[in-house]
């Protein structure tokens, strides 16, 4: 897990290595314990680096093989990268380390772009050939590591955080109106290759770009899980499998040189992986929880899960707890460390968390995904049984923030395009082959854009602000395939995640099982008032917003006079959502 950045000129001109080393104090975080700089001709990468495998100097990056003329630069980790070893040793290869970063060099020289497909794992790289002058540029199946991309004319440069690719500068920071439209409608998310600014792009999931010397580029999507049915099994054959595959994940995602916890949050993901773990024979399994100060009528807190959790497996257990005097000023820290604007209240409850794991740990396991691909949000019920010509309207209505129209009472003029932009995103996703159900079509764009640039990206971010590896087991791409092939009843059986939940029966305690469907509590953010309102109005009050002028004054006047009465479809409060945009953008210095 690391920061890597680079550019790429087109034609003769050499790279700006000093325009890539600006990059890199950004990403520290990502990577504290040392940095690389390579440059050949027109090509130059950077690297910050986290350590996790393989400690000594031999898996420092930029990697070099000369022998092989290839160079990389690499994010993530590959958790097969032992058994690929060994099959490459059987080509002839010799290795100088034990990281899993020299086997993407030889995999890649061995298979070339065809590589990704055998890796298990998430990964973000850029790999130079030293004799052509091509950069392939990948990304994992599920899009757990991030890759941004600035490109003009002779350009391009890539870097793991988009305040990178601003710091190297010569970016357009115009807000991107598309992009902007989605913001406001599809739940705070923008798809990619867009983000909110038109110079910023990102490499979608699944993909690799071959780019070569003179500029020109192919760019192809490898992977993506079918949402038809291919195998014919019981509801409880289809638990026994979850549960199997689940195990595998988990164990995969515990190949390490250094110690592995647990985000143990209480509900029914993070604490399966426990019992998983424990079963495995994972004993003083290190695991965190953290709660908040109630507010407006909300507990802030679910201690008494994962507490039952924590003593059932014998875990060494932390219970994190957040007092105003600490939540305030991580809400400035938190968008500090958003490569994006990310609207959930998690983000807080993620950097908070992240800060206190990563005094104990370098890496640890989560359970984000398993919503998103087991069908366990409030918004697939009401699809199940939807003509799927009617998919659209009916997923509209369950997860867009708002009509298209209220978008003119909300923003000014000149930032309002016709288009209703979401809504033909969404109908382009459902209208593809395969996914023939609702619930199936809306799991597949779910897993595909929303997964990826809200709780993964989240997760993602908060944990690298303090040099945290997560890793998300239910995010194994062969789980992610079998639970695409499960049917819809079965997933959305028992109120949602029905096979995950009997895949879970006699190891995770019924009463975690069985309990309500929870979420990071954040009451502070949930509920503005006090101090942190004030920190919403002022940010919506400043030059910069004023100047700006995204959002119509009278809207903006009537959510502060009542700032947590208007929510959005999913129940989000629609002044945090205006305020956080403002707040980072102000932020990034756009």
């Amino acid at each position: 897990m690391c920061g890597i950045a680079g550019e790429l000129r087109y034609g003769d001109r050499p790279a700006d290595a000093e325009t890539v080393r600006r990059m890199l104090p950004c990403m520290e975080s990502r990577g504290p314990d040392g940095d690389g700089l390579w440059q050949h001709g027109r090509i130059a990468l950077g690297h910050r680096r986290l350590k996790i495998i393989d400690l000594s100097e031999n898996g420092r990056q930029p990697m070099t093989d000369e022998q092989l003329g290839l160079t990389v630069v690499f994010n993530g980790c590959v958790y097969n990268y032992r058994q690929l070893r060994e099959e490459l040793r059987g080509y002839g290869y010799t290795f100088f380390s034990t990281s899993d970063t020299e086997v993407i060099l030889k995999a890649y020289h061995r298979w070339g772009t065809d590589c990704v497909t055998r890796f298990l794992g998430m990964f973000a790289f850029a790999i130079a050939e030293h004799a052509t002058g091509t950069v392939t540029l990948a990304r994992d199946r599920l899009g757990i590591k991030p890759l941004y991309l600035a490109e003009s004319p002779g350009r391009l440069r890539f870097a793991s955080a988009l305040p990178a690719l601003l710091a190297a500068g010569g970016v357009d920071t115009t807000i991107d109106t598309v992009a902007l439209q989605h913001y406001m409608t599809f739940h705070s998310v923008v798809p990619a290759p867009r983000t909110i600014l038109s110079g910023i792009r990102k490499l979608p999931p699944a993909t690799v770009r071959v780019i070569q010397a003179d500029g020109t580029s192919t760019e192809r999507v490898y992977w993506e899980a079918s949402f038809t049915r291919t195998r014919e099994m019981t509801g409880g054959e289809w638990a026994e499998a979850v549960r199997a595959s689940l195990k595998t994940a988990v164990e995969r995602r515990m190949v390490a040189d250094v110690p592995v916890g647990v985000l143990l949050s209480g509900g029914l993901d993070s604490s399966f992986i426990v019992a998983l773990l424990a079963e495995q024979g994972q004993h003083g399994l290190t695991t965190f929880s953290i709660g908040f100060e109630g507010g407006g009528g909300e507990s802030g807190d679910e201690f008494e899960y994962s507490d039952l959790i924590a003593k059932q497996f014998d875990t060494e257990h932390h219970q994190i707890r957040i007092g105003q005097e600490r939540f305030l000023p991580a809400v400035e820290r938190t968008v500090e460390a958003m490569s994006e604007p990310m609207v959930s209240h998690d983000c807080i409850a993620f950097n908070l968390l992240s800060e206190d794991v990563a005094k104990s740990v370098k890496v640890v396991q989560s359970g984000q995904g398993a919503d998103e691909i087991l069908a366990g949000y409030s918004w697939y019920p009401p699809l199940a049984g939807v003509p799927r010509e009617q998919a659209v309207e009916a997923y509209a209505k369950e997860f867009f923030d708002r009509p298209h129209a209220d978008l003119a009472r909300q923003l000014n003029p000149q930032w309002l395009i016709d288009a209703d932009v979401s809504r033909e995103f969404v109908a382009a996703s459902f209208g593809r082959d395969g996914a023939t159900t609702a619930v199936d079509a809306a799991l597949r764009l779910d897993s595909q854009v929303m997964l990826v640039d809200d709780p993964v990206k989240r997760v993602d971010n908060m944990t690298m602000a303090w040099g945290l590896e997560a890793r998300v087991p239910f995010l194994d791409h062969e789980l992610v395939e079998l639970a695409a092939a499960c049917p819809p009843e079965i997933k959305l059986a028992q109120g949602g995640k029905g096979v995950l939940k009997d895949a879970a029966r006699g190891l995770v305690p019924d009463a975690v099982i069985d309990r309500p469907k929870g979420y990071f509590p954040v009451p502070g953010i949930r509920h503005l008032e006090g101090p942190m309102l004030e920190k919403v109005r002022d940010a919506l009050h400043a030059p910069a917003a004023r100047d700006r002028a995204l959002f119509r004054p009278e809207y903006v006047e009537a959510l502060l006079a009542d700032p947590n009465t208007p929510r959005t479809t999913l129940g989000a409060n629609q002044l945090w959502q205006l305020a956080l945009l403002e707040m980072w953008l102000q932020n990034k210095g756009v």
